[in-house]
């Protein structure tokens, strides 16, 4: 189909490793084991979760949902990634490109919603404790993710939307490894200041707000953690939360790096790098960070692996 002397773009190259050609292979090798280590200790986590009722508490419940979002959002985005690397034609069709936008966007908005209520978590069990169980029940924390997957979902809908309603009758080749906002809105033929305009201002209410919401949380739980006597008090306070402050930190600093600076400043060699932490090394480091090093849900394992070996009769 045709409109003057432009032809309407029916599919995108992805261009995001060709300046390495002659390293895919390797990078397909290094990353193929960190995907299905990331995919193995993210099944690990939810299943000993599920099966271990001591780890039925909501800090435990958000952290299941957290870690079945990144196996979602990985699998959106590696596997074709890998396919690539080894493949001699890059390609991805306008509508799967769309697909694949929507998609991640979903996951990683609810992410950082999700990561909020996590923080809100943190600071009932710390500064209300007696209260805990009150208002932290089950509803709350459905309804907490709920709302976080509802907020992911319309603004995946409406970004979308805005991208692909865009005329694309120029180049198709995308200095990427996935359909990203930014490398899509470089190939369309041309974009309205106002569509610019929304999709920054959504990049804004995704990190920013929550971040927000996160940092007065903290603020409160350190002053209610300075309050405790004992120093042993203290560190076991803080600790409940230092793998949630580690995953905020890399987080919200990749997505912001990438989502919120200004147009004239984007770099498709930095993009992919930074790309690369947080779709391969962010999702690898957050199960060992989270639960791994963690003395009670490491417990929680040896009980699940003990019932699984001597089943009781």
């Amino acid at each position: 189909m045709e409109q003057g002397n432009e032809t309407l773009v029916r599919e995108f190259v992805f261009l995001g490793f060709s300046s390495l050609a002659g390293l895919q292979r390797l990078l397909f090798i290094a990353f193929l084991p960190i995907y299905l280590f990331t995919l193995g200790t993210n099944a690990i986590i939810i299943s000993t979760i599920v099966l271990d009722r001591a780890l039925h508490t909501p800090m435990y419940f958000f952290l299941a949902v957290l870690s079945c979002s990144e196996t979602c959002y990985t699998f959106v985005i590696v596997p074709k990634m890998l396919v690539d690397l080894l493949a001699q034609k890059k390609t991805i069709s306008f509508l799967g490109c769309a697909i694949q936008m929507f998609t991640f966007l979903f996951l990683g908005c609810s992410h950082s919603f999700l990561l909020a209520a996590m923080g809100y978590d943190r600071y009932v069990a710390i500064c209300n404790p007696l209260r805990y169980t009150e208002l932290m029940g089950p509803r709350v924390c459905v309804g907490l993710v709920g709302a976080a997957c509802a907020c992911g979902f319309s603004i995946a809908q409406v970004v979308t939307f805005l991208v692909f309603h865009l005329p694309f009758r120029s180049s198709n080749q995308l200095h990427h490894f996935f359909c990203d906002i930014a490398p899509v809105l470089k190939v369309a033929s041309h974009h309205s200041r106002l569509s610019q305009l929304v999709i920054f201002m959504i990049g804004v209410f995704v990190l920013v707000i929550p971040l927000l919401l996160i940092l007065v949380s903290y603020i409160r739980i350190i002053s209610a953690i300075l309050k405790i006597p004992s120093s042993t008090g203290r560190y076991k306070a803080f600790s409940t939360c230092a793998s949630h402050l580690i995953v905020v930190t890399v987080h919200y600093g990749c997505a912001s790096f990438i989502y919120l600076r200004p147009k004239s400043s984007y770099s498709s060699s930095q993009d992919t790098l930074i790309s690369v932490s947080y779709t391969i090394l962010t999702p690898l480091f957050n199960p060992m960070i989270y639960s791994l090093r963690n003395t009670e849900f490491k417990s929680a394992l040896r009980r699940v692996m003990g019932q699984t070996s001597y089943p009781i009769h």
